[in-house]
């Protein structure tokens, strides 16, 4: 029989919808604050002791300190990955009958599940192989620095917009492969005789080329004049190069931050379609608000311009 999730028929099906809006911040209270300002200090907090560990004289005299802190941030991130695993089984409450697991299936796979599983699995590793070297993978600390952008829409907006301009970076990406060519194999002919440990083969001249195009110089001083007209030619089209990138990242940033207010003032229109607020319709606009960071007074702007144009209109 399939479970009626039109409500929550119980009390432990209530508490699992309120362990989702508080963790999710899909509603805005003072708890999901709380909770929120918490994990992201104790994140934040974490970075700094990674940072400091590195260090080897501070490693050295409070190396008990920085495992105290690191066993107990384990614990917290563990307990709220668990809780969140759990919770996502009521994201699609009121939807359709028994899609528990889409909720569940949608967190692990997404880019904050994978986050928050890399983040602590090192942890654990070391636990079940204490004799193992897991230096590398105990880095993987330093992913808990991604869980801020839970509570930001920044990077969100940033990968939405790379994902809008596929296109254009595709099509930059091909003209920077096509140069690679290129300006490789003329550095290649014009300078390999004159300078044969530098420029052996092609793909040493690749390397050239992609140090160039990345600092503006390929540790290599050019002997010819020719080699120093390609060098120069180079730099620019590198120069060239971050200006196409950043200006369409750029409009795309803006077109999706845009896109946010859009659909936001689109749900305020509806919602005040029949001049009436429900409390239904309060929490949906505070949900959709959390979910797109906006602020108080972007919301209150919205509003006030609906308002004002339905006033007008009658």
């Amino acid at each position: 029989m399939n479970e009626d999730t039109t409500r929550p028929t119980s009390k432990y099906h209530q508490i699992q919808r309120r362990v989702y809006e508080v963790l999710d911040g899909a509603v805005m209270d003072s708890t999901s604050r709380i909770v929120e300002i918490f994990i992201a200090g104790l994140v934040v907090a974490n970075v700094v002791a990674i940072i400091l560990e590195s260090v080897q004289s501070l490693h050295e005299q409070y190396e008990q300190y920085f495992h105290i802190f690191d066993t107990f941030s384990v614990i917290v991130f563990s307990i709220e990955y668990v809780l969140r695993v759990w919770s996502y089984g009521r994201k699609y409450l009121g939807t359709e009958p028994g899609l528990a697991w889409q909720g569940r299936k949608e967190y692990l796979f997404s880019m904050f599940g994978m986050v928050d599983f890399f983040s602590t699995v090192p942890f654990y590793l070391q636990l079940i192989m204490p004799g193992a070297d897991l230096r590398v993978l105990r880095m993987f600390r330093l992913l808990r620095i991604f869980k801020l952008s839970r509570y930001n829409s920044a990077m969100e907006d940033m990968f939405e917009a790379i994902k809008s301009e596929r296109d254009s970076f595709s099509s930059a990406l091909f003209l920077l492969l096509i140069s690679c060519l290129l300006f490789s194999s003329l550095i290649y002919i014009i300078e390999g005789h004159d300078q044969p440990d530098v420029f052996p083969s092609i793909p040493a001249a690749m390397h050239w080329y992609i140090l160039t195009i990345i600092s503006g110089w390929g540790n290599v001083d050019p002997v010819t004049y020719f080699g120093v007209a390609l060098v120069v030619i180079t730099q620019i089209l590198a120069i060239a190069l971050a200006a196409i990138l950043t200006g369409v990242v750029a409009t795309a940033y803006t077109a999706q931050v845009q896109r946010r207010e859009s659909l936001y003032e689109m749900e305020v229109r509806e919602v005040l379609a029949d001049g009436v607020v429900t409390q239904e319709e309060k929490e949906k606009l505070q949900t959709l608000q959390a979910k797109f960071g906006m602020s108080n007074e972007q919301v209150e702007a919205i509003a006030k311009q609906v308002q004002a144009e339905k006033n007008s209109a009658t």
